[in-house]
């Protein structure tokens, strides 16, 4: 049954939803690079995405029916689906997922953390959302945090070229998405707008259904474990608490607090994968959540 509903609340009366919806988030999205990397032998990029995406779809569609609301969105908003689809959904995954078989966990996290950069200067003049000064300031103390992160584990694990250069194209497409999910949750609800994009992302990759068989045929019970997690935490409910929180705030400075999933990354890499950070990786996790506190005073 389609119904349409009205518009997403302002984001008034309630700071601290979208404060839980983002610590939801970044806590998901940080487990994810550490099972990316853990599932990585028995999954390729292409099928691993796949199925993650596949995942998340049935979920969200489930409850989309379940709850018989949708908004009929307009062709400019569908555009901006489409965009964020196959950029941030489907090219992000498929690079990030093909990195990770390269480079450990923590030396992605904080290369594909360069988007946040980017969503902040691309929101700044396509949202016109504008550059605040504490924002740019939070923002490079956070940068550099990362970069400490990032010397540290390329110097422990040997950081391979073309695992570098596929992070920095998941950077990219995470911030074009972003941006371009903005628009569409001003009016659509975020459970909707995620359904949306990640469904257009799991079309566009339905190519890689014979290699997604294949793997599955083979997996460890474990890895088959791995990717259920990936499509029901990290991307069904971390993408629709980050659509609740985009909702709310600014991407610009929503983006910056993503900083926080490297040393959280590189925290449960350590534990779970035995991969241990430099103490001047430590030193960086400190930078970047300095960094983020910087960037919220703008806020205020």
């Amino acid at each position: 049954m389609t119904q349409t509903v009205s518009p997403p609340a302002a984001a008034t009366g309630r700071p601290w939803a979208a404060l839980a919806a983002v610590t939801v988030t970044v806590l998901a999205w940080a487990s994810a690079f550490v099972v990316i990397r853990s599932v990585g032998e028995d999954f390729g990029p292409g099928p691993l995405s796949l199925g993650r995406l596949l995942i998340g779809s049935i979920v969200l569609g489930g409850i989309l029916l379940a709850r018989r609301t949708w908004v009929t969105p307009t062709r400019r908003e569908w555009g901006f689906a489409v965009l964020c689809g196959l950029g941030w959904f489907g090219v992000y995954n498929v690079a990030l997922n093909a990195a990770e078989q390269r480079i450990d966990a923590g030396t992605a996290a904080m290369l594909v953390n360069v988007g946040p950069i980017l969503i902040a200067l691309l929101a700044g003049y396509f949202l016109k959302e504008g550059y605040p000064r504490w924002l740019l300031i939070g923002a490079a103390v956070a940068f550099g945090g990362a970069v400490l992160i990032g010397v540290a584990t390329s110097h422990d694990s040997g950081t391979d070229l073309a695992g570098v250069l596929l992070c920095l194209v998941a950077a990219v497409t995470y911030a074009i998405g972003v941006v371009s999910q903005k628009p569409i949750v001003r009016r659509i609800p975020p459970l909707q707008a995620v359904w949306m994009s990640c469904t257009i992302a799991a079309v566009a990759c339905l190519f890689y259904l014979p290699g997604l068989a294949s793997d599955l045929g083979g997996a460890s019970g474990g890895s088959i474990s791995g990717l259920l997690y990936l499509g029901l935490v990290p991307t069904a409910l971390a993408f629709t608490t980050w659509g609740y929180a985009l909702s709310r705030m600014n991407a610009g400075r929503l983006g910056v607090t993503t900083y926080v999933v490297p040393p959280l990354t590189i925290v449960m890499a350590l534990v779970l994968l035995d991969e241990s950070p430099a103490v001047l990786a430590l030193a960086g996790g400190v930078v970047c959540l300095v960094g983020v506190a910087l960037s919220r005073r703008a806020s205020r």
